[in-house]
């Protein structure tokens, strides 16, 4: 054991009278081991991220889109407002809201700004009362649309938050915008709706206000969403039939978080394609540390020569060289799973992501590093035993 040790102290020595040839040999292992961390801890990061989204949201909405000629030939597709009413009786069905973005509405927070938005104009969304629930979401200020605004005709409209941004809407101010040259009075700010990002640089106002106002022609929507609790696949191939009465022509349906979800199976993949990749780095790691330590043989015969003629065996050779590899790929490795950490780690605080890393994966990446480094050193470590010490005189 005690020889070990000595053996240990002179491979460290060698490493370190070399730090410039150490550094380049300890590159492969490190580039190779921190790619494989990286990738994999910002892939799982990510995913833990679009679970946690997942949670939130729920898997139970459904959205329904209008489709054929349910609006009648040669207008766009329309679910009539009695099947919608239909579609609120299903019995797994909690709660139903219909939408309708409109077209050709120039939407102005102040009247000098009238270039730019009808180069890029904001989406205008006819809704029902209830699609701050139906969503499952929270008004960052203010209050929706409600019955009175109805009732009373009301000129009022609720924003969402990115538009209340770009605005430069304050929390409980008295704000107005024109929607086709008409005031109508903000209300309210609707927060983030994840589902449908869209939303969060639209205005919403009542089908009432748009048909009086802006010439909706009818109340009918182009687009329900539908909270079901239960069974709601089940529901999602009802809505279709319901809407249609079995009719060739009615509305298509889908499960936003779907989507997502397949999104999180399909990471997987990527995930086996970025360990063969960070494999692919570290054997060609492995190559550099053969070949540098092959040229160190041949830089150090004389060395080896003079150990060699004071007795030291072939086996005590091949040992050190095989230690200075072993130091190179534990070194590698735990550096390499350091860097890979801290990437993952920025990465996951940059875009908000709950850092997922597997402190099993950490040590055994860097394992993997050691084992190539291993394998690597012992061509060169099997060249420097054979070496005789008088062949050393004409190599040195």
């Amino acid at each position: 054991m005690r020889r070990l040790w000595e053996l240990a102290g002179v491979a460290l020595g060698g490493l370190r009278a070399r730090k410039v040839r150490t550094a380049l040999i300890m590159l492969g292992p490190i580039l190779g081991v921190a790619a494989i961390v990286s990738a994999i801890g910002i892939n799982e990061s990510s995913k833990g991220h679009l679970k946690a989204v997942l949670s939130d949201l729920g898997t139970d909405l459904i959205v329904a889109n209008a489709q054929g000629s349910l609006g009648g030939f040669g207008s766009d597709p329309r679910i009539p407002e009695d099947a919608a009413a239909r579609v609120t009786r299903l019995p797994d069905v909690e709660s139903v809201t219909g939408t309708l973005q409109m077209a050709d509405i120039v939407t102005l927070p102040f009247e000098e700004a009238e270039d730019f938005y009808r180069a890029f104009p904001v989406p205008v969304i006819a809704t029902g009362l209830n699609l701050p629930e139906t969503l499952e979401v929270l008004l960052a200020s203010g209050r929706f649309l409600n019955d009175f605004d109805v009732s009373t005709a009301a000129r009022v409209v609720v924003i969402g938050r990115d538009l209340a941004d770009e605005y430069g809407y304050l929390r409980g101010e008295a704000r107005t915008i024109q929607l086709n040259g008409i005031d109508y009075g903000v209300v309210g700010v609707l927060d983030y709706v994840l589902l449908e990002p869209s939303m969060d640089s639209a205005v919403f106002l009542t089908f009432a206000n748009a048909e009086e106002d802006l010439g909706l022609d009818s109340r009918d929507p182009s687009r329900l969403y539908i909270r079901a609790p239960t069974n709601t696949k089940l529901v999602a191939q009802e809505v279709p039939t319901v809407i249609s009465l079995g009719g060739p022509d009615g509305a298509n349906t889908s499960v936003p978080t779907d989507l997502l979800d397949a999104q999180s199976q399909v990471d997987e993949n990527l995930n086996n394609l970025t360990k063969m990749m960070g494999g692919l780095a570290l054997i060609v790691g492995g190559v550099g540390i053969a070949n540098v330590m092959s040229i160190s043989v041949i830089q150090r015969s004389t060395e080896i020569g003079i150990r060699r003629a004071l007795g030291h065996s072939r086996g005590t050779i091949a040992v050190q060289f095989l230690l200075e590899a072993l130091v190179v790929g534990v070194l590698g490795g735990i550096l390499g799973a350091a860097a890979g950490a801290g990437v993952v780690w920025l990465t996951a605080e940059l875009r908000g992501y709950v850092m997922v890393l597997s402190v099993v994966g950490l040590v055994g990446w860097a394992m993997v590093s050691v084992a190539v480094a291993v394998v690597a050193g012992l061509y060169p470590s099997t060249k420097a035993a054979r070496l005789e010490p008088l062949e050393t005189l004409r190599l040195g």
